[in-house]
């Protein structure tokens, strides 16, 4: 089912599109669907039947990264993704889509519908493996050093890091833009301080578009 964004998701996103659902393997502690009940990791293949329309931007694989490491069932992975892109492909025309994951490494090697932005959040150049058991966040910058298409990095929920380090890593990917937030959710992460947040933000409009969300006010 298409369904319209909303909430905390981006505001230029239209759409949201979810056809591989269920727990996420990387059970990051922050995540908003941790608020509903959660199947095991399925394969909705009623979805293939979703008109996608045209003129919007979806978000494609909004409440589950679909692009997760799930050994040994990597290959059956691969083959529903595979399905869900062949059906994004028969809807490019006046659409965008957006396809974010925190194992972009797994982006390689497959085509994409036109107008498509791949993207990645990097809350930090710092590894928290408490918080998440998805790739280290230098993982997922070297990663995208290999796509050649419109890339988006989401720094969200922001979690304590070091400036030089992060300015750095963004001049690398080069992003598009950048989308900056905070945890909504009141989960007890590692948060920076008011000043480092500000002086990362400087930093980042020195190098790309920056997107504030309105999340980030709390620690400004």
């Amino acid at each position: 089912m298409l369904n319209k964004s909303k909430g905390q998701m981006y505001p230029w996103v239209t759409h949201t599109w979810n056809i591989i659902k269920g727990k996420c393997p990387h059970d990051c502690s922050y995540c908003y669907m941790k608020r509903y009940p959660q199947k095991e990791l399925h394969f909705d293949e009623k979805e293939l039947k979703t008109n996608l329309g045209t003129g919007n931007f979806i978000f494609v694989g909004s409440s589950c990264d679909m692009w997760a490491n799930v050994a040994p069932d990597n290959r059956v992975m691969g083959r529903w993704v595979a399905d869900v892109l062949n059906h994004c492909i028969c809807y490019e025309d006046g659409n965008k889509y957006l396809f974010q994951s925190k194992n972009p490494v797994r982006f390689l090697g497959y085509s994409f519908p036109e107008n498509t932005i791949l993207g990645t959040t990097i809350e930090s150049n710092r590894y928290y493996p408490e918080v998440s058991k998805a790739p280290a966040p230098l993982e997922r910058k070297l990663a995208l050093h290999y796509l050649d298409l419109t890339l988006m990095v989401s720094i969200e929920p922001i979690m304590d890091f070091d400036l030089d380090v992060m300015g750095n890593w963004m001049r690398e990917i080069k992003p598009e833009f950048i989308s900056i937030g905070a945890d909504s959710g009141n989960n007890n992460l590692p948060e920076p301080p008011v000043g480092k947040v500000k002086a990362l933000i400087e930093e980042l409009q020195n190098i790309t578009e920056v997107k504030i969300k309105d999340n980030l006010k709390r620690l400004m």
